[in-house]
């Protein structure tokens, strides 16, 4: 922010903070994150109209919003773990949001960007349609199938258009309806034609709801620290490395993304994998010592969370260092990423807990991929 005038300081750092702390409301209401995807929309324009900030393809603002973009769907996915009754969509979202994540990798390492039109972000929007459903609705009323059909038709007819349209054709919402409001009266005549069919055609026609309008989240299946005691003495049971595996391998995806973005790193591949294992192990070892001891009641999470956010500056740091330039290194962005990595894997660490105890021995719970479309053959039959 060096150069920038007070009202131009602090109308970035608004943003930014809204940004990091809206997202956390997302797994006690989840459709906060239609919010959040407002301000995802609107940052930009509002800084490059009102500040002298560089926003475009090469300013530094890129890297922030990067971040912060990754952030808020790793918060959102790790919500379906504490909130999501229904095992079949919470696998659907985690397949997609894995897809996405692989393809955000892909992008930062070839920048490429038709990585980000085959990788589309669907999950987004596969979340939103649950979240709307459980309004009123169990999602368990919902076929596996339902939920396939849903997921297939968000990636086909709403993602990849709009990623090309992000992506490829490199145009942004805000000023398509600045340059030609004739877009902008389009897209408000198919929102109220949309309006008028669910009201009037639709609406009629869903079943009883289940229950009255809920706008925050279920309560959990057992309290937090019953639920983390529970989960500590299936780690003590052997199931150490299975329930390390996926928290190394999210671990390693967001780590490389971080990497790839923190502004004065030029590190080749290899030398990312060896900061992104050194960050994984660290943070693992953290948090599962920490697992093993009953160590989620509330004094000791907060405890955890510091030693975490230590821990990770110190190795945000270090990479620069290794792969950097030292000297460029900036304490800002330092803090950034470190508060972004510690702070999704301390929820990862609440919320994966959640979700075990709730298909623990669950007849609902789906064991794997085969299992999942067998049961989409069984209900075609």
């Amino acid at each position: 922010m060096a150069g920038a005038s007070p009202h131009e300081a602090a109308l970035l750092i608004v943003i930014v903070a809204a940004r990091l702390l809206v997202p956390l409301l997302i797994p006690r209401f989840p459709l906060v994150i239609v919010v959040v995807l407002v301000l995802d929309a609107v940052d930009q324009t509002l800084l490059s109209t009102f500040t002298g900030f560089d926003t475009s393809e090469s300013g530094p603002y890129q890297s922030v919003d990067k971040g912060l973009d990754i952030y808020y769907l790793a918060i959102a996915y790790l919500a379906t773990m504490r909130n999501w009754t229904s095992d079949v969509a919470f696998r659907i979202s985690r397949f997609l949001f894995y897809y996405r994540l692989a393809g955000s990798v892909l992008f930062e390492l070839t920048s490429a960007r038709v990585m980000l039109v085959l990788f589309p972000n669907t999950f987004e929007y596969f979340f939103i349609v649950y979240e709307v459903v459980r309004l009123r609705y169990s999602p368990t009323r919902c076929s596996a199938r339902s939920w396939l059909l849903i997921a297939a038709g968000i990636w086909i007819f709403v993602k990849l258009p709009q990623e090309y349209w992000i992506h490829i054709a490199q145009l942004d919402f805000t000023d398509t309806v600045r340059d030609y409001p004739a877009f902008g009266v389009t897209v408000v005549a198919v929102l109220l034609g949309a309006t008028y069919f669910f009201t009037f055609y639709l609406k009629p026609r869903l079943p009883a709801s289940d229950w009255t309008w809920r706008l925050a989240a279920d309560p959990m299946p057992h309290s937090l620290v019953e639920t983390h005691a529970r989960f500590a003495q299936r780690l003590n049971g052997g199931r150490l490395v299975r329930e390390a595996l996926e928290q190394t391998s999210l671990l390693a995806l967001l780590s490389v993304i971080f990497a790839s973005i923190l502004p004065g790193i030029n590190a080749t591949v290899l030398q990312i994998v060896v900061g992104v294992t050194t960050i994984v192990l660290a943070n693992a070892a953290i948090s599962l010592v920490a697992e093993r001891r009953g160590g989620f009641a509330p004094p000791s999470a907060a405890a955890r969370y510091a030693v975490l956010l230590a821990t990770n500056l110190i190795l945000v740091y270090a990479a620069h260092a290794l792969l950097g330039d030292r000297r460029d290194f900036t304490l800002g962005y330092g803090l950034f990423f470190a508060f972004l990595i510690t702070t999704i894997l301390w929820l990862y660490d609440a919320f994966r807990p959640v979700y075990d105890a709730r298909f623990a021995d669950s007849a609902l719970r789906v064991t794997s991929v085969g299992d999942l479309l067998g049961r989409v053959r069984a209900r075609r039959a």
